[in-house]
């Protein structure tokens, strides 16, 4: 008889269950960058780096909850032909070359529309993936999507942010599977030099909420954001940090992605 886990538990388990003090490590990568067919080797990179899950941003031309470095990401995947079949075509990839990390895909609701809801679970599912991010889609209008991401195996991961209202949280949480995303600025991606205390405040809400974990990201970039995060928060979501540096090294993203995290992760 053959035995299925819950929509996104791989999700659940990698960060609940993560190794070592500091919250487990998602960076955030974007299919297509800085090359088009460096997403497997970015994503054996952080693999190798010790982290704990990916997050594969699908790139769109109306990025509502990007900052630059993210944008700029998305228009140069873009501009090397990216599309979201094609990402969806390079997890696949990345899992029969060996990359056994969760992967949560992040795009937005009128790419997945243009597919299909169910296509688009079916697809992301047959390649590998265990869970969908879309920030555009707000908690009570995502049960259809959650529905048919379920019945493949996907979670769908809800983000909450700090001037989301106490109810709304809950609405968000309830039914939520794999980790809750938590936004921990106003505004848009982007590098910032310290965690606002209202991240730590959104952390404390949403535990309220939930068991699941809880990953915080928007604006982390050093090694120190997560020494500041031990102990209130499973994991920690790095981006456009990450791309920044990637940016830096175009003829080699997957080095310059490792250098980084490994970075991340360790004192100098």
């Amino acid at each position: 008889m053959r035995v299925t886990m819950p929509p996104g538990e791989r999700l659940t388990v990698a960060l609940r269950d993560h190794a070592g003090g500091l919250p487990a490590l998602v960076p955030y990568v974007t299919a297509g960058y800085p090359r088009r067919d460096d997403t497997v080797a970015v994503l054996r990179a952080a693999q190798d780096a010790g982290c704990a899950a990916v997050e594969i941003g699908i790139p769109f031309s109306d990025p509502l909850a990007d900052g630059p470095s993210v944008q700029r990401a998305g228009w140069q995947a873009l501009r090397n032909g990216m599309t979201m079949g094609l990402a969806i075509e390079q997890v696949a990839t990345a899992r029969a070359a060996g990359v056994t990390l969760p992967l949560a895909l992040m795009t937005y609701v009128n790419p997945v529309l243009s597919h299909g809801l169910d296509p688009f679970c079916a697809d992301a599912a047959a390649a590998g993936a265990d869970g969908i991010i879309v920030p555009d889609l707000p908690a009570g209008e995502a049960s259809d999507l959650r529905d048919a991401g379920a019945a493949h195996g996907l979670a769908l991961i809800p983000m909450v942010a700090p001037t989301t209202p106490t109810e709304r949280i809950e609405l968000a949480c309830h039914n939520a599977a794999g980790f809750i995303y938590c936004v921990g600025v106003v505004g848009t991606t982007g590098a910032r030099a310290e965690i606002a205390a209202e991240a730590f405040d959104l952390l404390d809400r949403v535990r309220a909420s939930t068991p699941l974990p809880r990953a915080i990201g928007f604006g982390l970039s050093r090694h120190e954001h997560l020494v500041a995060l031990r102990g209130r928060c499973e994991a920690a979501v790095v981006g456009s940090a990450l791309l920044d540096a990637m940016s830096s090294h175009p003829d080699d993203g997957a080095a310059a992605a490792s250098m980084f995290l490994h970075g991340m992760l360790h004192a100098a």
